[in-house]
């Protein structure tokens, strides 16, 4: 049930500034979140640790998928102790599935700056929150309006949707003039007496109301102030400006097998995917077929020679500013110890030792097709 009441009221939002209209903007939506705010674990008691938690998850994650994680990630790291004392493998796999792994190996990053710099206590402070790893402006506001009631507004891809529509905004927000005036009109919008419920109001209406498509316009608690349904043009906003072509990526990688071990490579710290376990390969180059190319990988990277052998599956996969096709075939260790010249480790395991490591997801729906028990495919 949506709470319309004070619809009707009468608000000027042509001039974002002036007071009586900001007064009569911020009641109805406190008013309509009170009512309609979704039951979230972390909203419960806003304690600052699951604040933190939640906002790194729900960065590139919605909020449906990243619950389960969230549930579990907090009853096996349940203060930042228990986060920092725990090795980076585990955090990983806690994360697994859920991607955009820079941020897990920022929480445990940030995790033991806590434990160093503030004695175990997350800081109140902008300077010393902006300095923990993995921090920026959004998540630092959005955790110290919420955990300590700090008046800075919040401005994610929700909040810049709402904002554009109320006041029919024709900037585009990726612009540095942009951010700036779209971060300028958030600020002036906050309710200073109620800051994190203010925020999160505004996220939860962008969430739940003025979605991207057919936002619900009746239900909303702001209907009465929204420029761009003024307009009759909703949907129209924000301006987006025009996309880039996404490249796509051929790839192709080996199950390579040494009795019934499989050999598997963990990728460097930093960069995409940093600190996971992969299955040897690389991209495909020009004029070059899949199996050479795993053999030339494993050449490569890990100074072995192997026998490619049959085809084993492929899946495709996206990231945000590309995709591939990875294409996986089972292969024969020859010779050679392998040595990770672009990799961090590597480890000979079997099927069943394969749960215990992180993985991507395209490698981990690789796994996932392989027959439980030991395995060693004939013909290689």
């Amino acid at each position: 049930m949506h709470d319309t009441e004070g619809m009707t009221e009468a608000i000027n939002i042509k001039n974002w500034k002036d007071p009586t209209s900001l007064r009569r903007c911020r009641r109805l939506l406190l008013r309509w979140f009170a009512a309609n705010a979704r039951d979230l674990p972390w909203r419960r008691d806003c304690a600052v640790y699951a604040v933190w938690i939640s906002e790194i998850m729900l960065q590139q994650t919605q909020v449906q998928q990243a619950l389960p994680y969230y549930l579990r990630f907090m009853e096996r790291f349940p203060t930042v102790a228990a986060l920092a004392a725990a090795p980076i493998d585990a955090v990983l796999k806690a994360w697994e599935g859920m991607g955009y792994y820079a941020r897990a190996r920022n929480l445990h990053r940030a995790a033991g700056q806590i434990m160093a710099r503030h004695g175990g206590h997350f800081p109140a402070d902008a300077e010393s929150v902006r300095a923990l790893a993995g921090i920026g402006p959004y998540t630092a506001a959005a955790i110290l309006s919420i955990a300590f009631n700090q008046p800075l507004a919040v401005v994610d891809g929700n909040v810049i949707r709402v904002l554009s529509r109320l006041h029919a905004w024709p900037g585009d927000a990726k612009t540095t003039s942009g951010k700036k005036e779209i971060q300028e009109r958030a600020q002036s919008l906050l309710d200073p007496a109620a800051p994190g419920a203010f925020n999160e109001a505004m996220m939860e209406l962008g969430a739940l109301i003025c979605t991207p498509q057919n936002p619900l316009c009746t239900a909303c608690p702001l209907a009465a102030c929204c420029q761009a349904l003024a307009q009759g043009a909703p949907e129209k906003f924000p301006v987006k400006s025009a996309k880039k072509l996404r490249p796509h990526y051929q790839i192709a990688a080996g199950l390579i097998w040494k009795k019934e071990k499989l050999l598997i490579v963990r990728r460097p710290e930093s960069g995409l995917l940093g600190g996971l376990w992969e299955l040897p390969g690389g991209k495909q180059e020009a004029g070059e077929v899949l199996e050479a190319t795993v053999a030339r990988e494993a050449a490569k990277k890990l100074g072995i020679k192997i026998k490619v052998g049959s085809f084993f599956s492929r899946v495709d996969h996206a990231y945000t500013h590309f995709s591939i096709t990875l294409h996986v075939y089972h292969c024969r260790h020859l010779k050679g110890t392998p040595y990770p010249h672009e990799h961090s480790d590597w480890r000979w395991v079997s099927i069943a030792e394969l749960d215990d490591y992180a993985f991507s997801r395209s490698n981990r729906r690789i796994i996932e097709q392989l027959p439980a028990g030991a395995y060693n495919p004939s013909g290689l």
